[in-house]
């Protein structure tokens, strides 16, 4: 099939279970998908089992160039997706414990509790002050896995919620998408600011080099948007996403500023989320996930639970890169040159 602008290639298999997944993609559809037993150690840090998954939930964004669109719904491949979800969400509810209830009058007041970073170790803190220029670029390829999609996973509960909660994840995503403009789509600032960096910037040119945990997080958020069961976790990733955005978004543009790359390509994708996202936090925590919960008190702990995850996933990441920054080696699977 010819080429798609924006559309990528499968990427490079990484073990068994991607090996046949991609194997039977470049074919015709088929009724029958044969892939060995989904068996990971940590299915939340096996780069077989997550790439397999991201591949999965890939189809229902902008595909792969030589993949048969047919395959989006083809039961066979319906049937190996849930093969990779099941140790994934079950990892997941093992790291992560049912929050106790909460009245939905106090839902902000709990996802600010879930959303405080403490006093560990932190990535936007050693970006702002002593990352690398290479240390910079690794963390925006971890990063692009999510960023040159940014919102389409969110935009899934949007035909599952209705009132004041879809009127609040509305206001949310219109500016994510940049508020009619395609210039200011957030996806593409980001772009923008990986060409400043001197990176490719192309839909899914990284990801033969993301590894397994940075792939996590963004299954995480796929995961939650495709399941309708779901919705209220979804709710509550988007709400500590945009609660816990604007502080770090600061520290990023200062280290890029440090490092030299001063114009509004390098910095704009920043600079937009520490403004945007100042005045999503209220929206998101007390009219999106707060108004869910009024409305609907049986999501209640499903909104915690799913700002739990995303809290836990991320922390983990961090660790990830920054014992590799510590350790003087590349985060990623391979060096990234510019």
């Amino acid at each position: 099939m010819g080429y798609r602008p924006g559309v990528p290639l499968l990427p490079e298999a990484r073990g068994p279970l991607t090996e046949a997944l991609f194997a039977a993609l470049v074919e015709a559809p088929a009724e029958t998908l044969t892939l060995p037993p989904v068996v990971a150690d940590d299915p939340l840090a096996d780069d077989d089992l997550q790439l397999g998954l991201y591949a999965c939930y890939e189809l229902h964004y902008r595909g792969f160039d030589d993949v048969d669109a047919r395959w989006e719904w083809n039961p066979a491949l319906l049937a190996a997706r849930a093969a990779f979800e099941a140790p994934f969400e079950q990892a997941l509810r093992d790291l992560v414990p049912w929050p106790a209830p909460v009245a939905p009058l106090d839902t902000d007041v709990a996802l600010r509790e879930i959303s405080d970073p403490g006093d560990g170790p932190s990535l936007s803190r050693h970006l702002a002050r002593e990352a690398t220029v290479d240390q910079f670029r690794q963390f925006l390829v971890h990063r692009s896995a999510y960023q040159l999609k940014e919102a389409d996973p969110h935009s899934w509960a949007l035909p599952r919620l209705w009132g004041a909660p879809k009127a609040a994840m509305v206001e949310i995503q219109a500016d994510e998408y940049g508020g009619g403009r395609p210039d200011r789509i957030h996806a593409e600032l980001f772009a923008q600011t990986l060409r400043a960096f001197d990176l490719d910037a192309t839909y899914g040119a990284h990801l033969d080099v993301i590894p397994a945990r940075t792939l996590a997080t963004v299954n995480l958020m796929s995961l939650f948007g495709l399941h309708r069961r779901l919705r209220g976790a979804l709710v509550g990733h988007l709400a500590v996403f945009e609660m816990t955005s604007s502080v770090p978004n600061g520290r990023y543009a200062a280290g890029a500023r440090r490092l030299g790359f001063t114009t509004p390509e390098a910095t704009g994708f920043f600079d937009e989320h520490v403004t945007a996202d100042a005045v999503h936090e209220s929206i998101a925590a007390v009219d999106l996930a707060g108004g869910l919960a009024r409305q609907q008190p049986e999501l209640g702990a499903d909104i915690l639970w799913g700002a739990a995850a995303l809290t836990e996933l991320d922390a983990a990441w961090e660790r990830d890169v920054l014992a590799a920054f510590d350790e003087g080696r590349s985060s990623l699977r391979q060096p990234v040159l510019a």
